[in-house]
């Protein structure tokens, strides 16, 4: 049993791919090659399933299935483009639980991406439980895949001056200040995040805005930069009024931590290397 389990988290793991962002994901076309299909309009009927079973599970497509192209050849120098998706690790859960279970490693992978998808949710219990650095770390995981599928949306939207668009998130939330603004007040260094010097609380009000600004481009099929870097900062001036009609704490005036998450990798890796030893 040990044996099949390390099986088959070998043969996903090494078609695992990870983004500039530290994202995840797997492409179809390998995925379908893994999985037995021979066939390149069986599997996408498996994906059109797949694709149906997140819509009625209250996700949206566009986060789990990016679909992607490359051009290929196809003989005496002629090429075509060659579609594909970047596959999210639960678009990959709903396409094997869509697949011929007869398959071998269809049956694998039903096991592998079930007990995967699972190990990366946490509930509000197990939040609790965690040091305010464990909380720190895993908003700002949640924050930097935020960040990617908000400049996704904000590309789709029409949106060249990325630094500009999320200033406009930023002033709406913080009162008018700006990332450069942010940094200088928290006493950061030249080019250090922002992000990585927040606490948990204030990484989950930047959240809040980077999901809600995407989900408002996608909702009103905003088109242009100017409408989108000002859905932008009308989100974050929103929930900046959230806050304060509930009584909590502006952004600004939260405490930074003593450490960056930087510093606290560097320093976890240390002890690791200590503890080798």
């Amino acid at each position: 049993m040990n044996q099949i389990k390390k099986y088959s988290e070998t043969i996903f793991e090494s078609i695992k791919h990870i983004d500039e962002y530290g994202n995840e994901y797997w492409l179809a076309r390998e995925l379908m090659v893994v999985l037995e299909y021979k066939r390149w309009d069986k599997f996408n009927n498996v994906i059109d399933n797949a694709k149906v079973a997140c819509e009625k599970s209250d996700n949206l497509i566009d986060d789990h299935f990016s679909q992607v192209g490359k051009m290929v050849e196809i003989g005496s120098g002629a090429k075509r483009k060659q579609a594909d998706y970047e596959l999210s690790r639960y678009a990959c859960y709903l396409i094997v639980q869509n697949a011929d279970p007869r398959k071998e490693n269809v049956a694998l992978g039903q096991t592998y991406f079930a007990v995967q998808t699972r190990k990366q949710e946490i509930s509000e219990l197990e939040y609790s439980k965690l040091s305010e650095d464990e909380k720190r770390f895993y908003q700002r995981k949640l924050t930097k895949k935020g960040n990617y599928s908000l400049n996704q949306a904000a590309k789709n939207a029409g949106v060249k001056n990325f630094d500009r668009f999320h200033n406009f998130g930023y002033k709406g939330l913080y009162n008018g200040e700006t990332a450069d603004d942010i940094a200088k007040r928290k006493g950061l260094r030249y080019r250090e995040d922002i992000l990585d010097n927040m606490g948990s609380e204030e990484l989950a009000a930047n959240l809040f805005r980077i999901t809600q600004t995407e989900s408002k481009l996608k909702r009103e099929n905003i088109k242009t930069e100017s409408d989108a870097n000002k859905a932008h900062y009308t989100i974050g001036k929103n929930i900046r009024e959230v806050i304060e009609k509930n009584g909590g704490t502006m952004p600004e005036n939260l405490p930074t931590p003593r450490k960056s998450l930087k510093e606290l990798e560097k320093e976890k890796r240390k002890q690791e290397k200590i503890e080798m030893k």
